[in-house]
Formats: C-alpha cells, sequence, structure tokens
C-alpha cells in the first residue's frame, strides 16, 4: 500500500474536505491500516497530493488531536495516538502507593467514568525519578492524566514538588491534567484540583472533637519521621498549632512501640494501621478500656475500622474520585478542596 492511499476525498461530495480527511484516518484506524505509532503525511504533503489548502489539512488534523487520535512531534511529524476509537476517554491514573482508600479513590473514579473510558493504572512508590520516567514514557498517549503528587527524599521524609517535578507535571497539557489529594498552586485554571489541606484538615477536626479531648491528660500523634511511603508534613504542623493553642500536653513518637508505657487517659492518633493493631492489642492486654482507659483516633477511615468502631478523621474518598470523574465526563476542571471528616465511635 502507498502513504497516501488510506485517504479517499470525494471532489463531488457535499462532506466538508477537512471531515473526509478525519473520516479517511479513522476509518484506516478502525479497518487495522494505520496502527499506533504510525507515521502520516504532513499537513504540506497531504494538501499538494489533494490539492487541498493548508487550512483544510491544518483543521482536519487540529480536531484529530484534540480527540487524542493523532498527536505531533516537534521536527518528526504527526502519529497516530489512539486506536480504540470506542473509548471517548483514555485515562492515566498515577498513584504515589497501593493502599485501601488509594484504591477507593481509584474505584470510584472508575465507576463514576463508565465504560466508555479505558483507565490505566501505575505507580511510583513516591520516587520522584520513577515518576518522571513514566510521563515521560506515557505523554500524549492520553487524553487526560490524573496525578497524586506525593514525593520522598533520600532520608525518607516526605517532600515538597522539586523544579524538575513541576517541569514533568508542567509539559501535561493543561485541559488533560488534574491532580488529586495535594494541593499545586503553580497549576493553570485550565487544570482540575481536587486536594486536602493537611494542615488545616487536622486542626479543624480535633477542634470538633475538643469537648471530648479535654477529658484525655496527653495526646500521643504516632507519625513516621521516615517510611517507604512518608506522610505529608502539615499533619505534625496541624497537629502542634492545635495543641499549642488549647494548652494540651502532647508528644510525637515515631511509631507503637512493643511493651508501652500506656497511662490511663492517653490519647493516640494512629497513622500507620500496623500501629493501630499493634496499639489495640496492647490495650487489651492490658485489659484496659478502650475509648474510656486508652483513646484513640485513627487517620484515614477503612470499612475495617468502621467494623470495629474506630474513631478517625479522614477525607472522603469516594466524594474525590466521583468528583475527578465528573471533571472529566463534564469537560470542566476545577478546583475543589475536598471534605474532612471527624467521625465519633466508639474508641475515644
Amino acid at each position: 500500500m502507498k502513504r497516501l492511499e488510506y485517504i479517499n476525498i470525494d471532489t463531488n461530495s457535499r462532506i466538508p474536505k477537512y471531515k473526509q480527511v478525519m473520516d479517511s484516518i479513522m476509518k484506516s484506524i478502525h479497518m487495522g491500516s494505520l496502527g499506533m505509532g504510525q507515521k502520516i503525511p504532513s499537513i504540506n504533503e497531504l494538501s499538494e497530493e489533494y490539492l487541498l489548502s493548508r487550512d483544510t489539512v491544518e483543521k482536519a488534523y487540529g480536531l484529530l488531536k484534540k480527540q487524542n487520535i493523532i498527536a505531533s512531534v516537534k521536527g518528526k511529524g504527526y502519529y497516530i495516538a489512539k486506536t480504540d476509537l470506542s473509548i471517548q476517554a483514555n485515562v492515566l491514573f498515577l498513584i504515589n502507593k497501593l493502599s485501601t482508600y488509594k484504591m477507593r479513590i481509584f474505584n470510584s473514579f472508575v465507576n463514576t467514568l463508565g465504560a466508555n473510558a479505558k483507565v490505566d493504572l501505575d505507580i511510583y512508590h513516591c520516587e520522584p525519578l520513577v515518576f518522571r520516567d513514566i510521563l515521560d514514557k506515557k505523554k500524549n498517549l492520553y487524553d487526560y492524566y490524573v496525578i497524586m503528587p506525593h514525593f520522598k527524599n533520600e532520608n525518607l521524609q516526605h517532600m515538597g514538588c522539586t523544579d524538575d517535578i513541576l517541569k514533568t507535571i508542567h509539559s501535561i497539557p493543561n485541559g488533560k491534567l488534574i491532580i488529586m489529594d495535594r494541593n499545586l498552586k503553580s497549576l493553570s485554571k485550565e487544570s482540575g484540583r481536587i486536594y486536602q489541606d493537611f494542615t488545616e484538615d487536622i486542626y479543624d477536626a480535633l477542634t470538633t472533637a475538643l469537648e471530648k479531648l479535654n477529658k484525655y491528660k496527653k495526646i500521643m500523634l504516632v507519625y513516621p519521621s521516615k517510611a517507604v511511603y512518608p506522610y505529608p508534613k502539615g499533619i505534625v504542623t496541624g497537629f502542634k498549632r492545635f495543641c499549642i493553642q488549647h494548652a494540651i500536653d502532647y508528644e510525637i513518637l515515631d511509631e507503637i512501640y512493643d511493651s508501652m508505657e500506656l497511662q490511663l487517659n492517653d490519647l493516640y492518633i494512629i497513622i500507620e494501621e500496623g500501629d493501630l493493631v499493634n496499639l489495640v492489642k496492647q490495650v487489651r492486654d492490658r485489659h484496659y478500656k478502650l475509648g474510656e482507659d486508652i483513646g484513640i483516633i485513627s487517620y484515614n477511615d477503612t470499612p475495617l475500622k468502621e467494623l470495629l468502631g474506630i474513631t478517625v478523621m479522614s477525607t472522603n474518598f469516594k466524594k474525590m474520585g466521583e468528583e475527578a470523574a465528573n471533571m472529566i465526563l463534564n469537560n470542566n476542571p476545577i478546583d475543589i478542596k475536598n471534605k474532612f471528616h471527624f467521625i465519633d465511635r466508639f474508641s475515644l
């Protein structure tokens, strides 16, 4: 097959020439004559071969690019970028780690989008180099990029976005980008954002529960200073501000140790689920009553915590996934702070 055989222009047809160019390319993709990554003629080549104006070909290619059916590479030309034309939205969902609550966001996102969207899940494990490598390799392959930007430094501590990370994120066209779970204020208004405010969220949640917290002598925040998947430092900042403002005795621990020095009327705020299990076991082994002798608040709700009656403070993960999906369905990227709730159960 010669290079331009898949283009069919009927000069007697009332169908606009740009639409005939588009239909020819899409039909060839459907028939398998054009495959993923295959190069197609330049605007000049197509206009010269079929005596079409450049404006006609530019309009056809522009509309195909908008639908992410073709992509352009500077200095190299145009290529086929999508072969499944039944899919209305092709999405890369890029997260920093696999966890129960991250998967609740993902499942909610996929279910809200429905059957006409294809969503690929990728994980970069909080590693900046892995994150940049994934996006560099998958640039221009998706209609939308949904990203949770949480990173760690060489000391296994949560860190902000470096200039290199921001450069990679900013390389994604604004209308294709949705940032989740963390607010990046440097993005344009054309990018979607749905995020938590980790400092304000924990401060507000504890303020909501202040009357109950006053019965405790001391509050411990169990925040791993180093972790394979570190947590935002804003959690510590908001916790300290709350305790200092209300003159509450507090301590920050790295973990729940074996044989903890448990004292009556101590309250623990737990982030890691392994620490939660360890503490509940120690409380039971010493025959203390949870919620009376020792208090526990866990960070991030899960179905198991609800079943066990563990008091939590948590964002609404289902809502976060739904809101991100609706930005795509409605083609309306917006800026939303996701709601954060204090849920009082039996452990406080």
